[in-house]
């Protein structure tokens, strides 16, 4: 867990250990104060939902994102979890959850205060879930939503766009998961097993994180916060 400072908070990325289905690692946000962990876009069951249109893809996508899901609430001893949206890949995805896959979510929502903020691909999320769902949620000053709303001051941390850092070196083109971070705005990484990736100094995300003075990339790595630019307001 790497600490780093958001609205005069302290907070924690928690790596999400390397996605055998994606590329890179995924990062959850944890909260000290709120005992919370944050994640964003876990696209349960995509590889289902791809399979009814002839993609077939390897079904365990659920079970893998799940498993270090738990991982990451037993290393920070979270109490509360709020998924920020997206969090299967269409409303139906409960429904198609395999036997042991659905066990463990249903271990997890009955231990936890769990919390289910719709996202665009599952706004109709239903009961069968578990949990609360809600549409967005304040909490401790900060609004939790699963899009960005540009356009105002107010403290808020979302998913969506799955940042991605993306540096060239020594000839390699080197992409990784990352946060993105200005002065009143945090974007979290898609932490699901089978989730792409947006670069993350694209204009759309630096759009979203507006008005800002700076807008930064947040990486943790081998125990620290590498911060890596991405905007700066012209003097």
């Amino acid at each position: 867990m790497v600490p780093f400072s958001f609205q005069s908070d302290e907070m924690l990325l928690v790596d999400g250990g390397v996605a055998s289905m994606g590329v890179g690692r995924a990062s959850a946000l944890y909260w000290p104060r709120e005992q919370a962990l944050l994640v964003a876009d876990l696209h349960l069951e995509k590889a289902s939902f791809f399979a009814r249109t002839g993609q077939m893809l390897p079904p365990y996508d659920s079970r893998e994102t799940l498993e270090r899901l738990a991982v990451a609430v037993r290393v920070t001893g979270a109490r509360r979890v709020f998924a920020l949206g997206d969090n299967f890949h269409d409303s139906a995805g409960p429904d198609r959850l395999e036997p042991h896959a659905a066990g463990m979510l249903a271990a997890l929502t009955r231990a936890l205060d769990w919390v289910w903020i719709t996202g665009n691909h599952d706004p109709h999320l239903g009961a069968e879930a578990g949990g609360t769902r809600i549409e967005e949620l304040a909490l401790g000053g900060v609004t939790l939503r699963h899009q960005a709303l540009p356009g105002t001051s107010e403290a808020e941390v979302s998913g969506h766009y799955h940042p991605r850092l993306v540096v060239h070196a020594r000839g390699r083109r080197i992409a990784r998961p990352c946060a993105v971070r200005s002065e009143n705005r945090l974007i979290l990484p898609a932490f699901g097993a089978l989730t792409g990736g947006m670069s993350a100094a694209d204009p759309a995300i630096l759009s979203a994180l507006q008005p800002a003075d700076a807008i930064e990339a947040l990486v943790p790595a081998q125990g620290r916060m590498v911060c890596y630019p991405l905007w700066r307001k012209a003097a």
